[in-house]
């Protein structure tokens, strides 16, 4: 009997180091440096789409926000200057406009944006060259432009800028997951890199917007314009 409440303490210690034997520790590298983010293009081109039905806002129309809530997009239809959005007011549905030809874009709003470059603003705002801000970008099928002529904050600034309220339709809707990637009618975003992406990829078109930077890329330029990293934001 002696002898054999001597042998279980061994035969535990040996199945212990048994057991720990078998285990694998995995210790960082500290001098793994991870690969950088694809560029826009490439983000939007290799990336599965993902299943849009639980992103759809009615009337053919795709909306999402971040996961940190920084900037809400759609991938929708435009007449003119009228976007149809379903968390902003807007004159998309005005007979008015119904001559007006339904074309494919992406548009985006942010939380918080740098300022428009000069090379980018492309309208005096009714003559005035006043209020022409940042914090929108627009896609068609074959241009990017960012900024836009308006008074007063968009609804995603009053939800989740500096002073938002945390709370109206864009909380309500759907998180488009980092590295995710939705399409519609030839168009498509992904949330990566801190931001949204949005591209034609066929026409080599595409835009990336984040709180820090925003970038517009052409088929015809081989340098896409571009804020430094550290771009003034909002107030």
């Amino acid at each position: 009997m002696e002898r054999m409440r001597r042998t279980v303490p061994g035969i535990l210690a040996a199945l212990i180091l048994l057991a720990c034997t078998a285990c694998t520790i995995t210790q960082k590298d500290p001098d793994y440096v991870p690969p950088p983010p694809l560029p826009a293009l490439e983000q939007l081109e290799q990336t599965p789409v993902a299943d849009g039905t639980r992103f759809s806002a009615g009337s053919d129309v795709l909306s999402f926000v971040t996961a940190d809530h920084s900037v809400v997009c759609s991938l929708t239809s435009a007449r003119g200057e009228h976007v149809s959005l379903p968390y902003e007011q807007n004159a998309y549905s005005d007979g008015a406009n119904n001559k007006l030809a339904i074309v494919p874009v992406a548009h985006c709003e942010l939380a918080a944006y740098p300022k428009p470059e000069a090379a980018d603003v492309r309208d005096d705002c009714a003559g005035t060259g006043l209020g022409y801000l940042g914090g929108t970008a627009l896609l068609t099928p074959d241009k990017a432009s960012y900024g836009e002529c308006r008074s007063g904050v968009t609804q995603m600034e009053a939800e989740f800028g500096p002073k938002g309220s945390k709370n109206g339709p864009v909380s309500q809707l759907p998180v488009l997951e980092d590295g995710q990637n939705l399409e519609r009618n030839g168009l498509r975003c992904s949330a990566y890199n801190g931001g949204v992406a949005c591209g034609n990829v066929s026409a080599g078109v595409a835009f990336f917007v984040s709180r820090d930077r925003y970038e517009l890329i052409s088929a015809d330029s081989a340098n896409p314009s571009a804020t430094p990293s550290e771009a003034p934001k909002s107030p």
